[in-house]
């Protein structure tokens, strides 16, 4: 059995834990959107019930990436630092009730399933961290060209000034 399958339903009634560490390199999609597949991202699920009685599952997934800067197109470490709560709903049109019914941006609802795969919930929500347009808050000055200027022209009226003074 993959152990990164689980019982949605069942870990939040029995509020299980689990965590460990995952390969970058075993997260395709993930690896395919940075520079380098080494490294290690950290992650722990944990099951239970919002206030409003919903199956809800915790996951906090943390770890560093290297990206691809936008602007000077150096590569440089990215901190995932991520933490969502998911309420569990048992098909697609519950889901959009239970969405309607929280009203809050900072809970997401999925449909869960007997086999949920956590593996492709680690994914998710590391992609889901990576910024749209990845840049060092300060580039590094390694062999970047100058600025482009243009030479400095001669003002058109120069010439009236020497005609002036003859």
């Amino acid at each position: 059995m993959n152990a990164f399958l689980i019982d949605a339903f069942e870990f939040c009634r029995l509020k299980e834990h689990r965590n460990g560490e995952i390969p970058v390199a075993d997260l395709p999609r993930l690896a395919a959107e940075i520079v380098d597949p080494s490294g290690v991202l950290k992650w722990g699920l944990e099951g239970g019930k919002n206030a409003l009685g919903y199956p809800q599952l915790n996951l906090a997934v943390s770890g560093a990436v290297k990206l691809t800067c936008q602007r000077c197109l150096q590569p440089f470490d990215f901190a995932i630092l991520s933490d969502s709560i998911l309420i569990l709903a048992p098909d697609e049109a519950s889901a959009d009730e239970i969405e309607e019914a929280l009203d809050d941006d900072s809970v997401d609802v999925i449909v869960g399933s007997k086999a949920l795969d956590v593996l492709t919930l680690i994914e998710d929500e590391a992609l889901l961290a990576l910024p749209i347009s990845p840049r060092h808050e300060t580039c590094p000055d390694k062999g970047l060209p100058e600025p482009f200027k243009l030479p400095e022209k001669e003002s058109p009226f120069s010439v009236l000034k020497t005609l002036k003074k003859s």
